[in-house]
């Protein structure tokens, strides 16, 4: 689908039409009938999930752009065109191919159709055993003292003969979302909607004929905290994200079945006038499709085996005083990472532990290391950034675990967030302190590297650790990173300090080695590429002749492909079973290559407005390892499209004659 078919007069795509691509891409995957089954679900799992923090995070702002810029005005409509588009895709994957591909596998999925008698007795049992209880019926006025939480799931009740609106809950959040039931050799799926639809006239008294239509209210993400405001940083994220469910409507997506009256009265009720009133199918929040019970191995991507690195000495940091290491997740084994930790928790010789902590996984091994290094003795200063969105309760969770265990905590300044993927201990060596360091383009999380790909680096580089100590003792300090003088970093690239000053030199001195007819090119791997001054620096670049070789997963703004401005440059997009995550920039040198690896995306926010740490590659084999990667990820054939000035998902490259998958 062309979101814009050619935009040659444009400098720069529309961020929000580029994001709504990449979910597209997320959409292609479950239209791939190539695709395993249960694999398809997940994907229109996460396109379902990702809409919702559209409209959560970015329909807001939209919102209020269009009302202070004329020329904002039209893309809510825009936006609203492309994504009810999408959603007939969705809509016919489902129905016309996944469910069709379900039933040739002996599963019958009930969706949108009337349960069949074979298994009614069983349903009712169901209902009575596992649904009920937890149902509540409320009585709606104009103005409702009701107020549905955030991406909840209700039922809008017409009651005959009454002129009343009532609104049933749909508790997918408590109970599960999808039933089994075997019956003639046949496996049935019934989703907990339809049961409670049944059902419903045991709610009410003398009348067995209701009407029921589903909707959804979704609501803004944003939390409002100052610096000014008395009271810990925690105690105020907790009281902020008590409100977050009850925040701003921004979205109202109801059953395209509902009669205009119901409609007009949920809107009335719930005070929805200003917020995107969407039209959609019977069923919501189809993220829940990711447990689908749906467990046969046919049915899934098979695990590819994680190979472990070969650690020849008794102690991991004594392995790095010998060389650099480089983790490739989830190709390696994340075991190396929390051997790291727990080595140095237990290890006399360390004194002090350093980390930045971004996305705590729920059941968080490092962090159990750090709580464990405080208790002997060991003095832990730990950045926790409460600010990540979505995952704000579950750090806060932790850092309270890891405050009652001793370990210094620090928290970012409302004003910004600390992105950087940083660790750092220090060990003292007979009469010196030695540092040993991890520099990441990912979270410290062992949940998602198993399904995300970053590079993690292990070394013992003085001169380079010597930096992120400056980093640390500027995230410690009680003054705001923003107010503090620019560093002086020679090695790494700092937001805000550096960042965009020292891309600019990397990339002027390959616009420079061009035109001296000197070995030039860059390549950049990124989630999102937005910044715009970053943006015509490459441009920039192209217009000299240097080749631009981009691999952008989400957000693209630059408009690859237009004569006398970017026909240098090429854009690739992977989509396929793990999360492209990890950033890397490549830069010639006129054949002795610079190779940085980083937390930052090049947008307005990592630019500007984040601390983010990218780290240069110098063990020539790791140097080596990361062009091979990027090498592969730019000849894929099979997963990866081409963003081109008339399209955003274009496959040219299956035309070519070899199959190449670059996650395989």
């Amino acid at each position: 689908m062309n979101l814009k078919k050619d935009i040659t007069e444009d400098r720069y795509f529309n961020r929000d039409l580029s994001w709504l691509s990449f979910n597209e891409r997320v959409l292609m995957e479950a239209e791939n009938k190539e695709t395993p089954l249960m694999e398809r679900l997940k994907f229109l799992s996460i396109y379902s999930s990702n809409l919702d923090e559209f409209y959560r995070v970015r329909m807001p702002a939209i919102l209020a752009m269009g009302k202070i810029k004329e020329q904002d005005q039209t893309l809510p409509a825009q936006i609203n065109q492309v994504i009810a588009a999408q959603q007939e895709r969705f809509g016919s994957t489902l129905r016309e191919s996944v469910i069709p591909s379900l039933g040739q596998n002996n599963i019958e999925f009930i969706y949108g159709s009337e349960i069949p008698a074979i298994i009614s007795k069983a349903v009712n049992d169901i209902f009575f055993t596992k649904i009920a209880g937890h149902l509540q019926l409320i009585s709606v006025s104009k103005k409702s003292d009701f107020l549905p939480e955030n991406n909840k799931l209700f039922f809008a009740v017409n009651y005959p003969g009454s002129k009343q609106l009532f609104v049933v809950n749909i508790p997918s959040d408590s109970i599960s979302r999808f039933y089994n039931i075997e019956a003639n050799g046949r496996l049935y799926v019934v989703m907990l909607d339809d049961i409670i639809r049944i059902h419903l006239h045991l709610l009410f008294s003398k009348t067995t004929s209701i009407n029921a239509y589903a909707f959804k209210i979704t609501r803004d993400a944003e939390l409002h905290l100052t610096d000014e405001v008395a009271g810990s940083l925690t105690s105020r994220m907790e009281k902020q994200l008590a409100k977050r469910d009850f925040g701003l409507a921004t979205r109202l997506l109801y059953d395209a079945s509902m009669p205009a009256q119901t409609l007009s009265a949920l809107i009335k009720a719930f005070d929805l006038q200003n917020a995107t009133i969407v039209k959609g199918g019977r069923y919501h929040n189809l993220k829940d499709l990711i447990n689908f019970p749906l467990t046969d191995k046919k049915f899934l991507y098979q695990p590819l085996p994680a190979v472990s690195l070969n650690i020849s000495e008794q102690s991991l940091f004594a392995q790095l005083d010998k060389q650099d290491l480089m983790l490739h997740t989830p190709y390696h084994n994340y075991d190396l990472v929390l051997r790291f930790f727990n080595e140095a928790a237990i290890d006399p010789s360390v004194e002090r532990i350093y980390i930045t902590l971004y996305r705590i996984a729920q059941d968080s091994g490092i962090a159990q290391a750090l709580i464990t290094a405080a208790k002997n003795g060991k003095r832990v200063i730990v950045m926790v950034e409460l600010k990540a969105r979505f995952d704000e309760a579950n750090n806060i969770r932790w850092s309270k675990k890891m405050k009652e265990a001793g370990i210094e905590l620090h928290y970012s300044s409302t004003k910004l967030k600390v992105h950087a993927k940083i660790a750092l201990v220090r060990k003292r060596v007979k009469t010196k302190i030695k540092s040993y360091g991890l520099l990441s383009t990912g979270n410290f999380n062992e949940t998602t590297a198993r399904f995300y790909t970053d590079q993690i680096l292990f070394t013992a580089d003085q001169n380079l650790l010597k930096e992120i100590q400056t980093v640390f003792t500027i995230l410690t300090s009680k003054k705001n990173p923003l107010d503090l003088p620019s560093k002086n970093f020679k090695h790494l690239i700092v937001a805000p300090f550096n960042i965009r000053d020292r891309f600019f030199e990397l990339i002027d001195r390959e616009i420079a080695n061009c035109r001296k007819g000197i070995k030039a090119g860059i390549t950049v791997k990124l989630n999102n590429l937005e910044e715009e001054t970053l943006i015509d620096k490459l441009y920039e670049a192209s217009n000299a002749g240097v080749a631009v070789n981009m691999i952008v997963r989400s957000i693209c703004r630059l408009v690859p492909g237009v004569p006398n401005r970017s026909e240098n440059i090429t854009v690739t997009r992977i989509v396929d079973r793990y999360l492209e995550h990890s950033r890397i920039f490549v830069f010639e040198n006129g054949g002795e290559a610079e190779i940085f690896c980083g937390s930052a995306d090049w947008m307005n926010r990592n630019i500007y407005h984040r601390i983010e740490v990218c780290f240069p590659v110098t063990d020539l084999k790791i140097k080596s390892d990361l062009k091979t990667i990027l090498q592969l990820q730019l000849s894929d054939t099979e997963q990866a499209v081409e963003i081109t000035k008339e399209d955003f998902n274009s496959f040219a490259k299956k035309m070519t004659g070899s199959k190449i998958r670059s996650q395989n």
